[in-house]
Parts: C-alpha cells; structure tokens; sequence
C-alpha cells in the first residue's frame, strides 16, 4: 500500500506540518516533484486528514481536562445517532469515541475549571435525551499525549 518514500513523507509530516517541499524532498532523498505529488495523492485519499498546530491548553485558560464515561439509556439507531450529532457539536467535547464495556462513549471534555465543567455537565450533556450515566475522571497530569503514528 505504501512506499518508502509514502511512510517517509508521513513520518515527516507528522513531526513538522510546516515542512517545505524543499526541505521534505531533501529529508527522503526524492526530488521535489514527485515528493509534492505524492504529498497531494496522500492528502486526496484521506490518509492525511489535514495540518494543525498544537496548542497548549493550560496558557489559552483551559486548565481542567476531564475524561468522561457516558452511557445511553436506549440503543436504537436513531437515538445513538442523535446524541453522535448533539454531542459533536459542543466545543468543550475534544474527542469522543464509541466504545465497547461499561460504557457507551468516552469523551475528552476540556473546559477552563471545575465550575465550567460543572456547567458543561448541567446544561450541554444533561439537555441530552438519552443520557443515562455519567461517570468524570478528572485529569491530573498528562504524562504523554501523541498526535502521531509510530509509522
């Protein structure tokens, strides 16, 4: 499926999203127009979804990280889509992830404090339906957070 050269490129890209062709083309040792080419082709098949920066939470005031466990009442395919569309439309939810176990969904919530969150909770998930349990871990420290693939 992929090259040297693919896995090279998205090793590269992962490190430094601002990485000129020039410089990208150096770093694989493929000249710059295939480089770029392969570049868009990756980036036209989804496999590089887009290029951000990383921010640091805790200096933008969003000092509380909360790790939230959801489970729905009822599991019928409308309902599970209706609360898919609610809750990825609140800002505070940074990641959510339909997982298998105890729970339904698990949610990356950051919010700026506990009383943020104590709103997020009351106001945002509460207003949903089919709600039916919450369980919050609250983040104390983060050890180790990758935005990248050991590819």
């Amino acid at each position: 499926m992929f090259d040297q050269y693919d896995l090279a490129i998205l090793r590269e890209v992962q490190e430094n999203a601002k990485i000129t062709i020039k410089d990208l083309s150096d770093r694989i040792s493929l000249s710059p127009t295939p480089t770029f080419e392969r570049l868009k082709k990756l980036e036209k098949d989804g496999i590089i979804k887009g290029y951000f920066a990383r921010l640091d939470a805790k200096k933008l005031g969003l000092g509380l990280t909360v790790m939230c466990h959801v489970s729905l009442r009822h599991h019928q395919q409308e309902l599970i889509e209706k609360f898919q569309s609610e809750i990825i439309g609140f800002d505070e939810v940074m990641d959510c992830y339909h997982i298998a176990g105890m729970y339904d969904y698990l949610l990356k919530v950051v919010v700026n404090d506990m009383d943020a969150y104590q709103l997020f909770v009351s106001k945002k998930l509460a207003s949903l339906d089919n709600i039916g349990n919450v369980q919050s871990s609250f983040v104390m420290s983060e050890l180790k957070s990758e935005i990248g693939y050991n590819i």
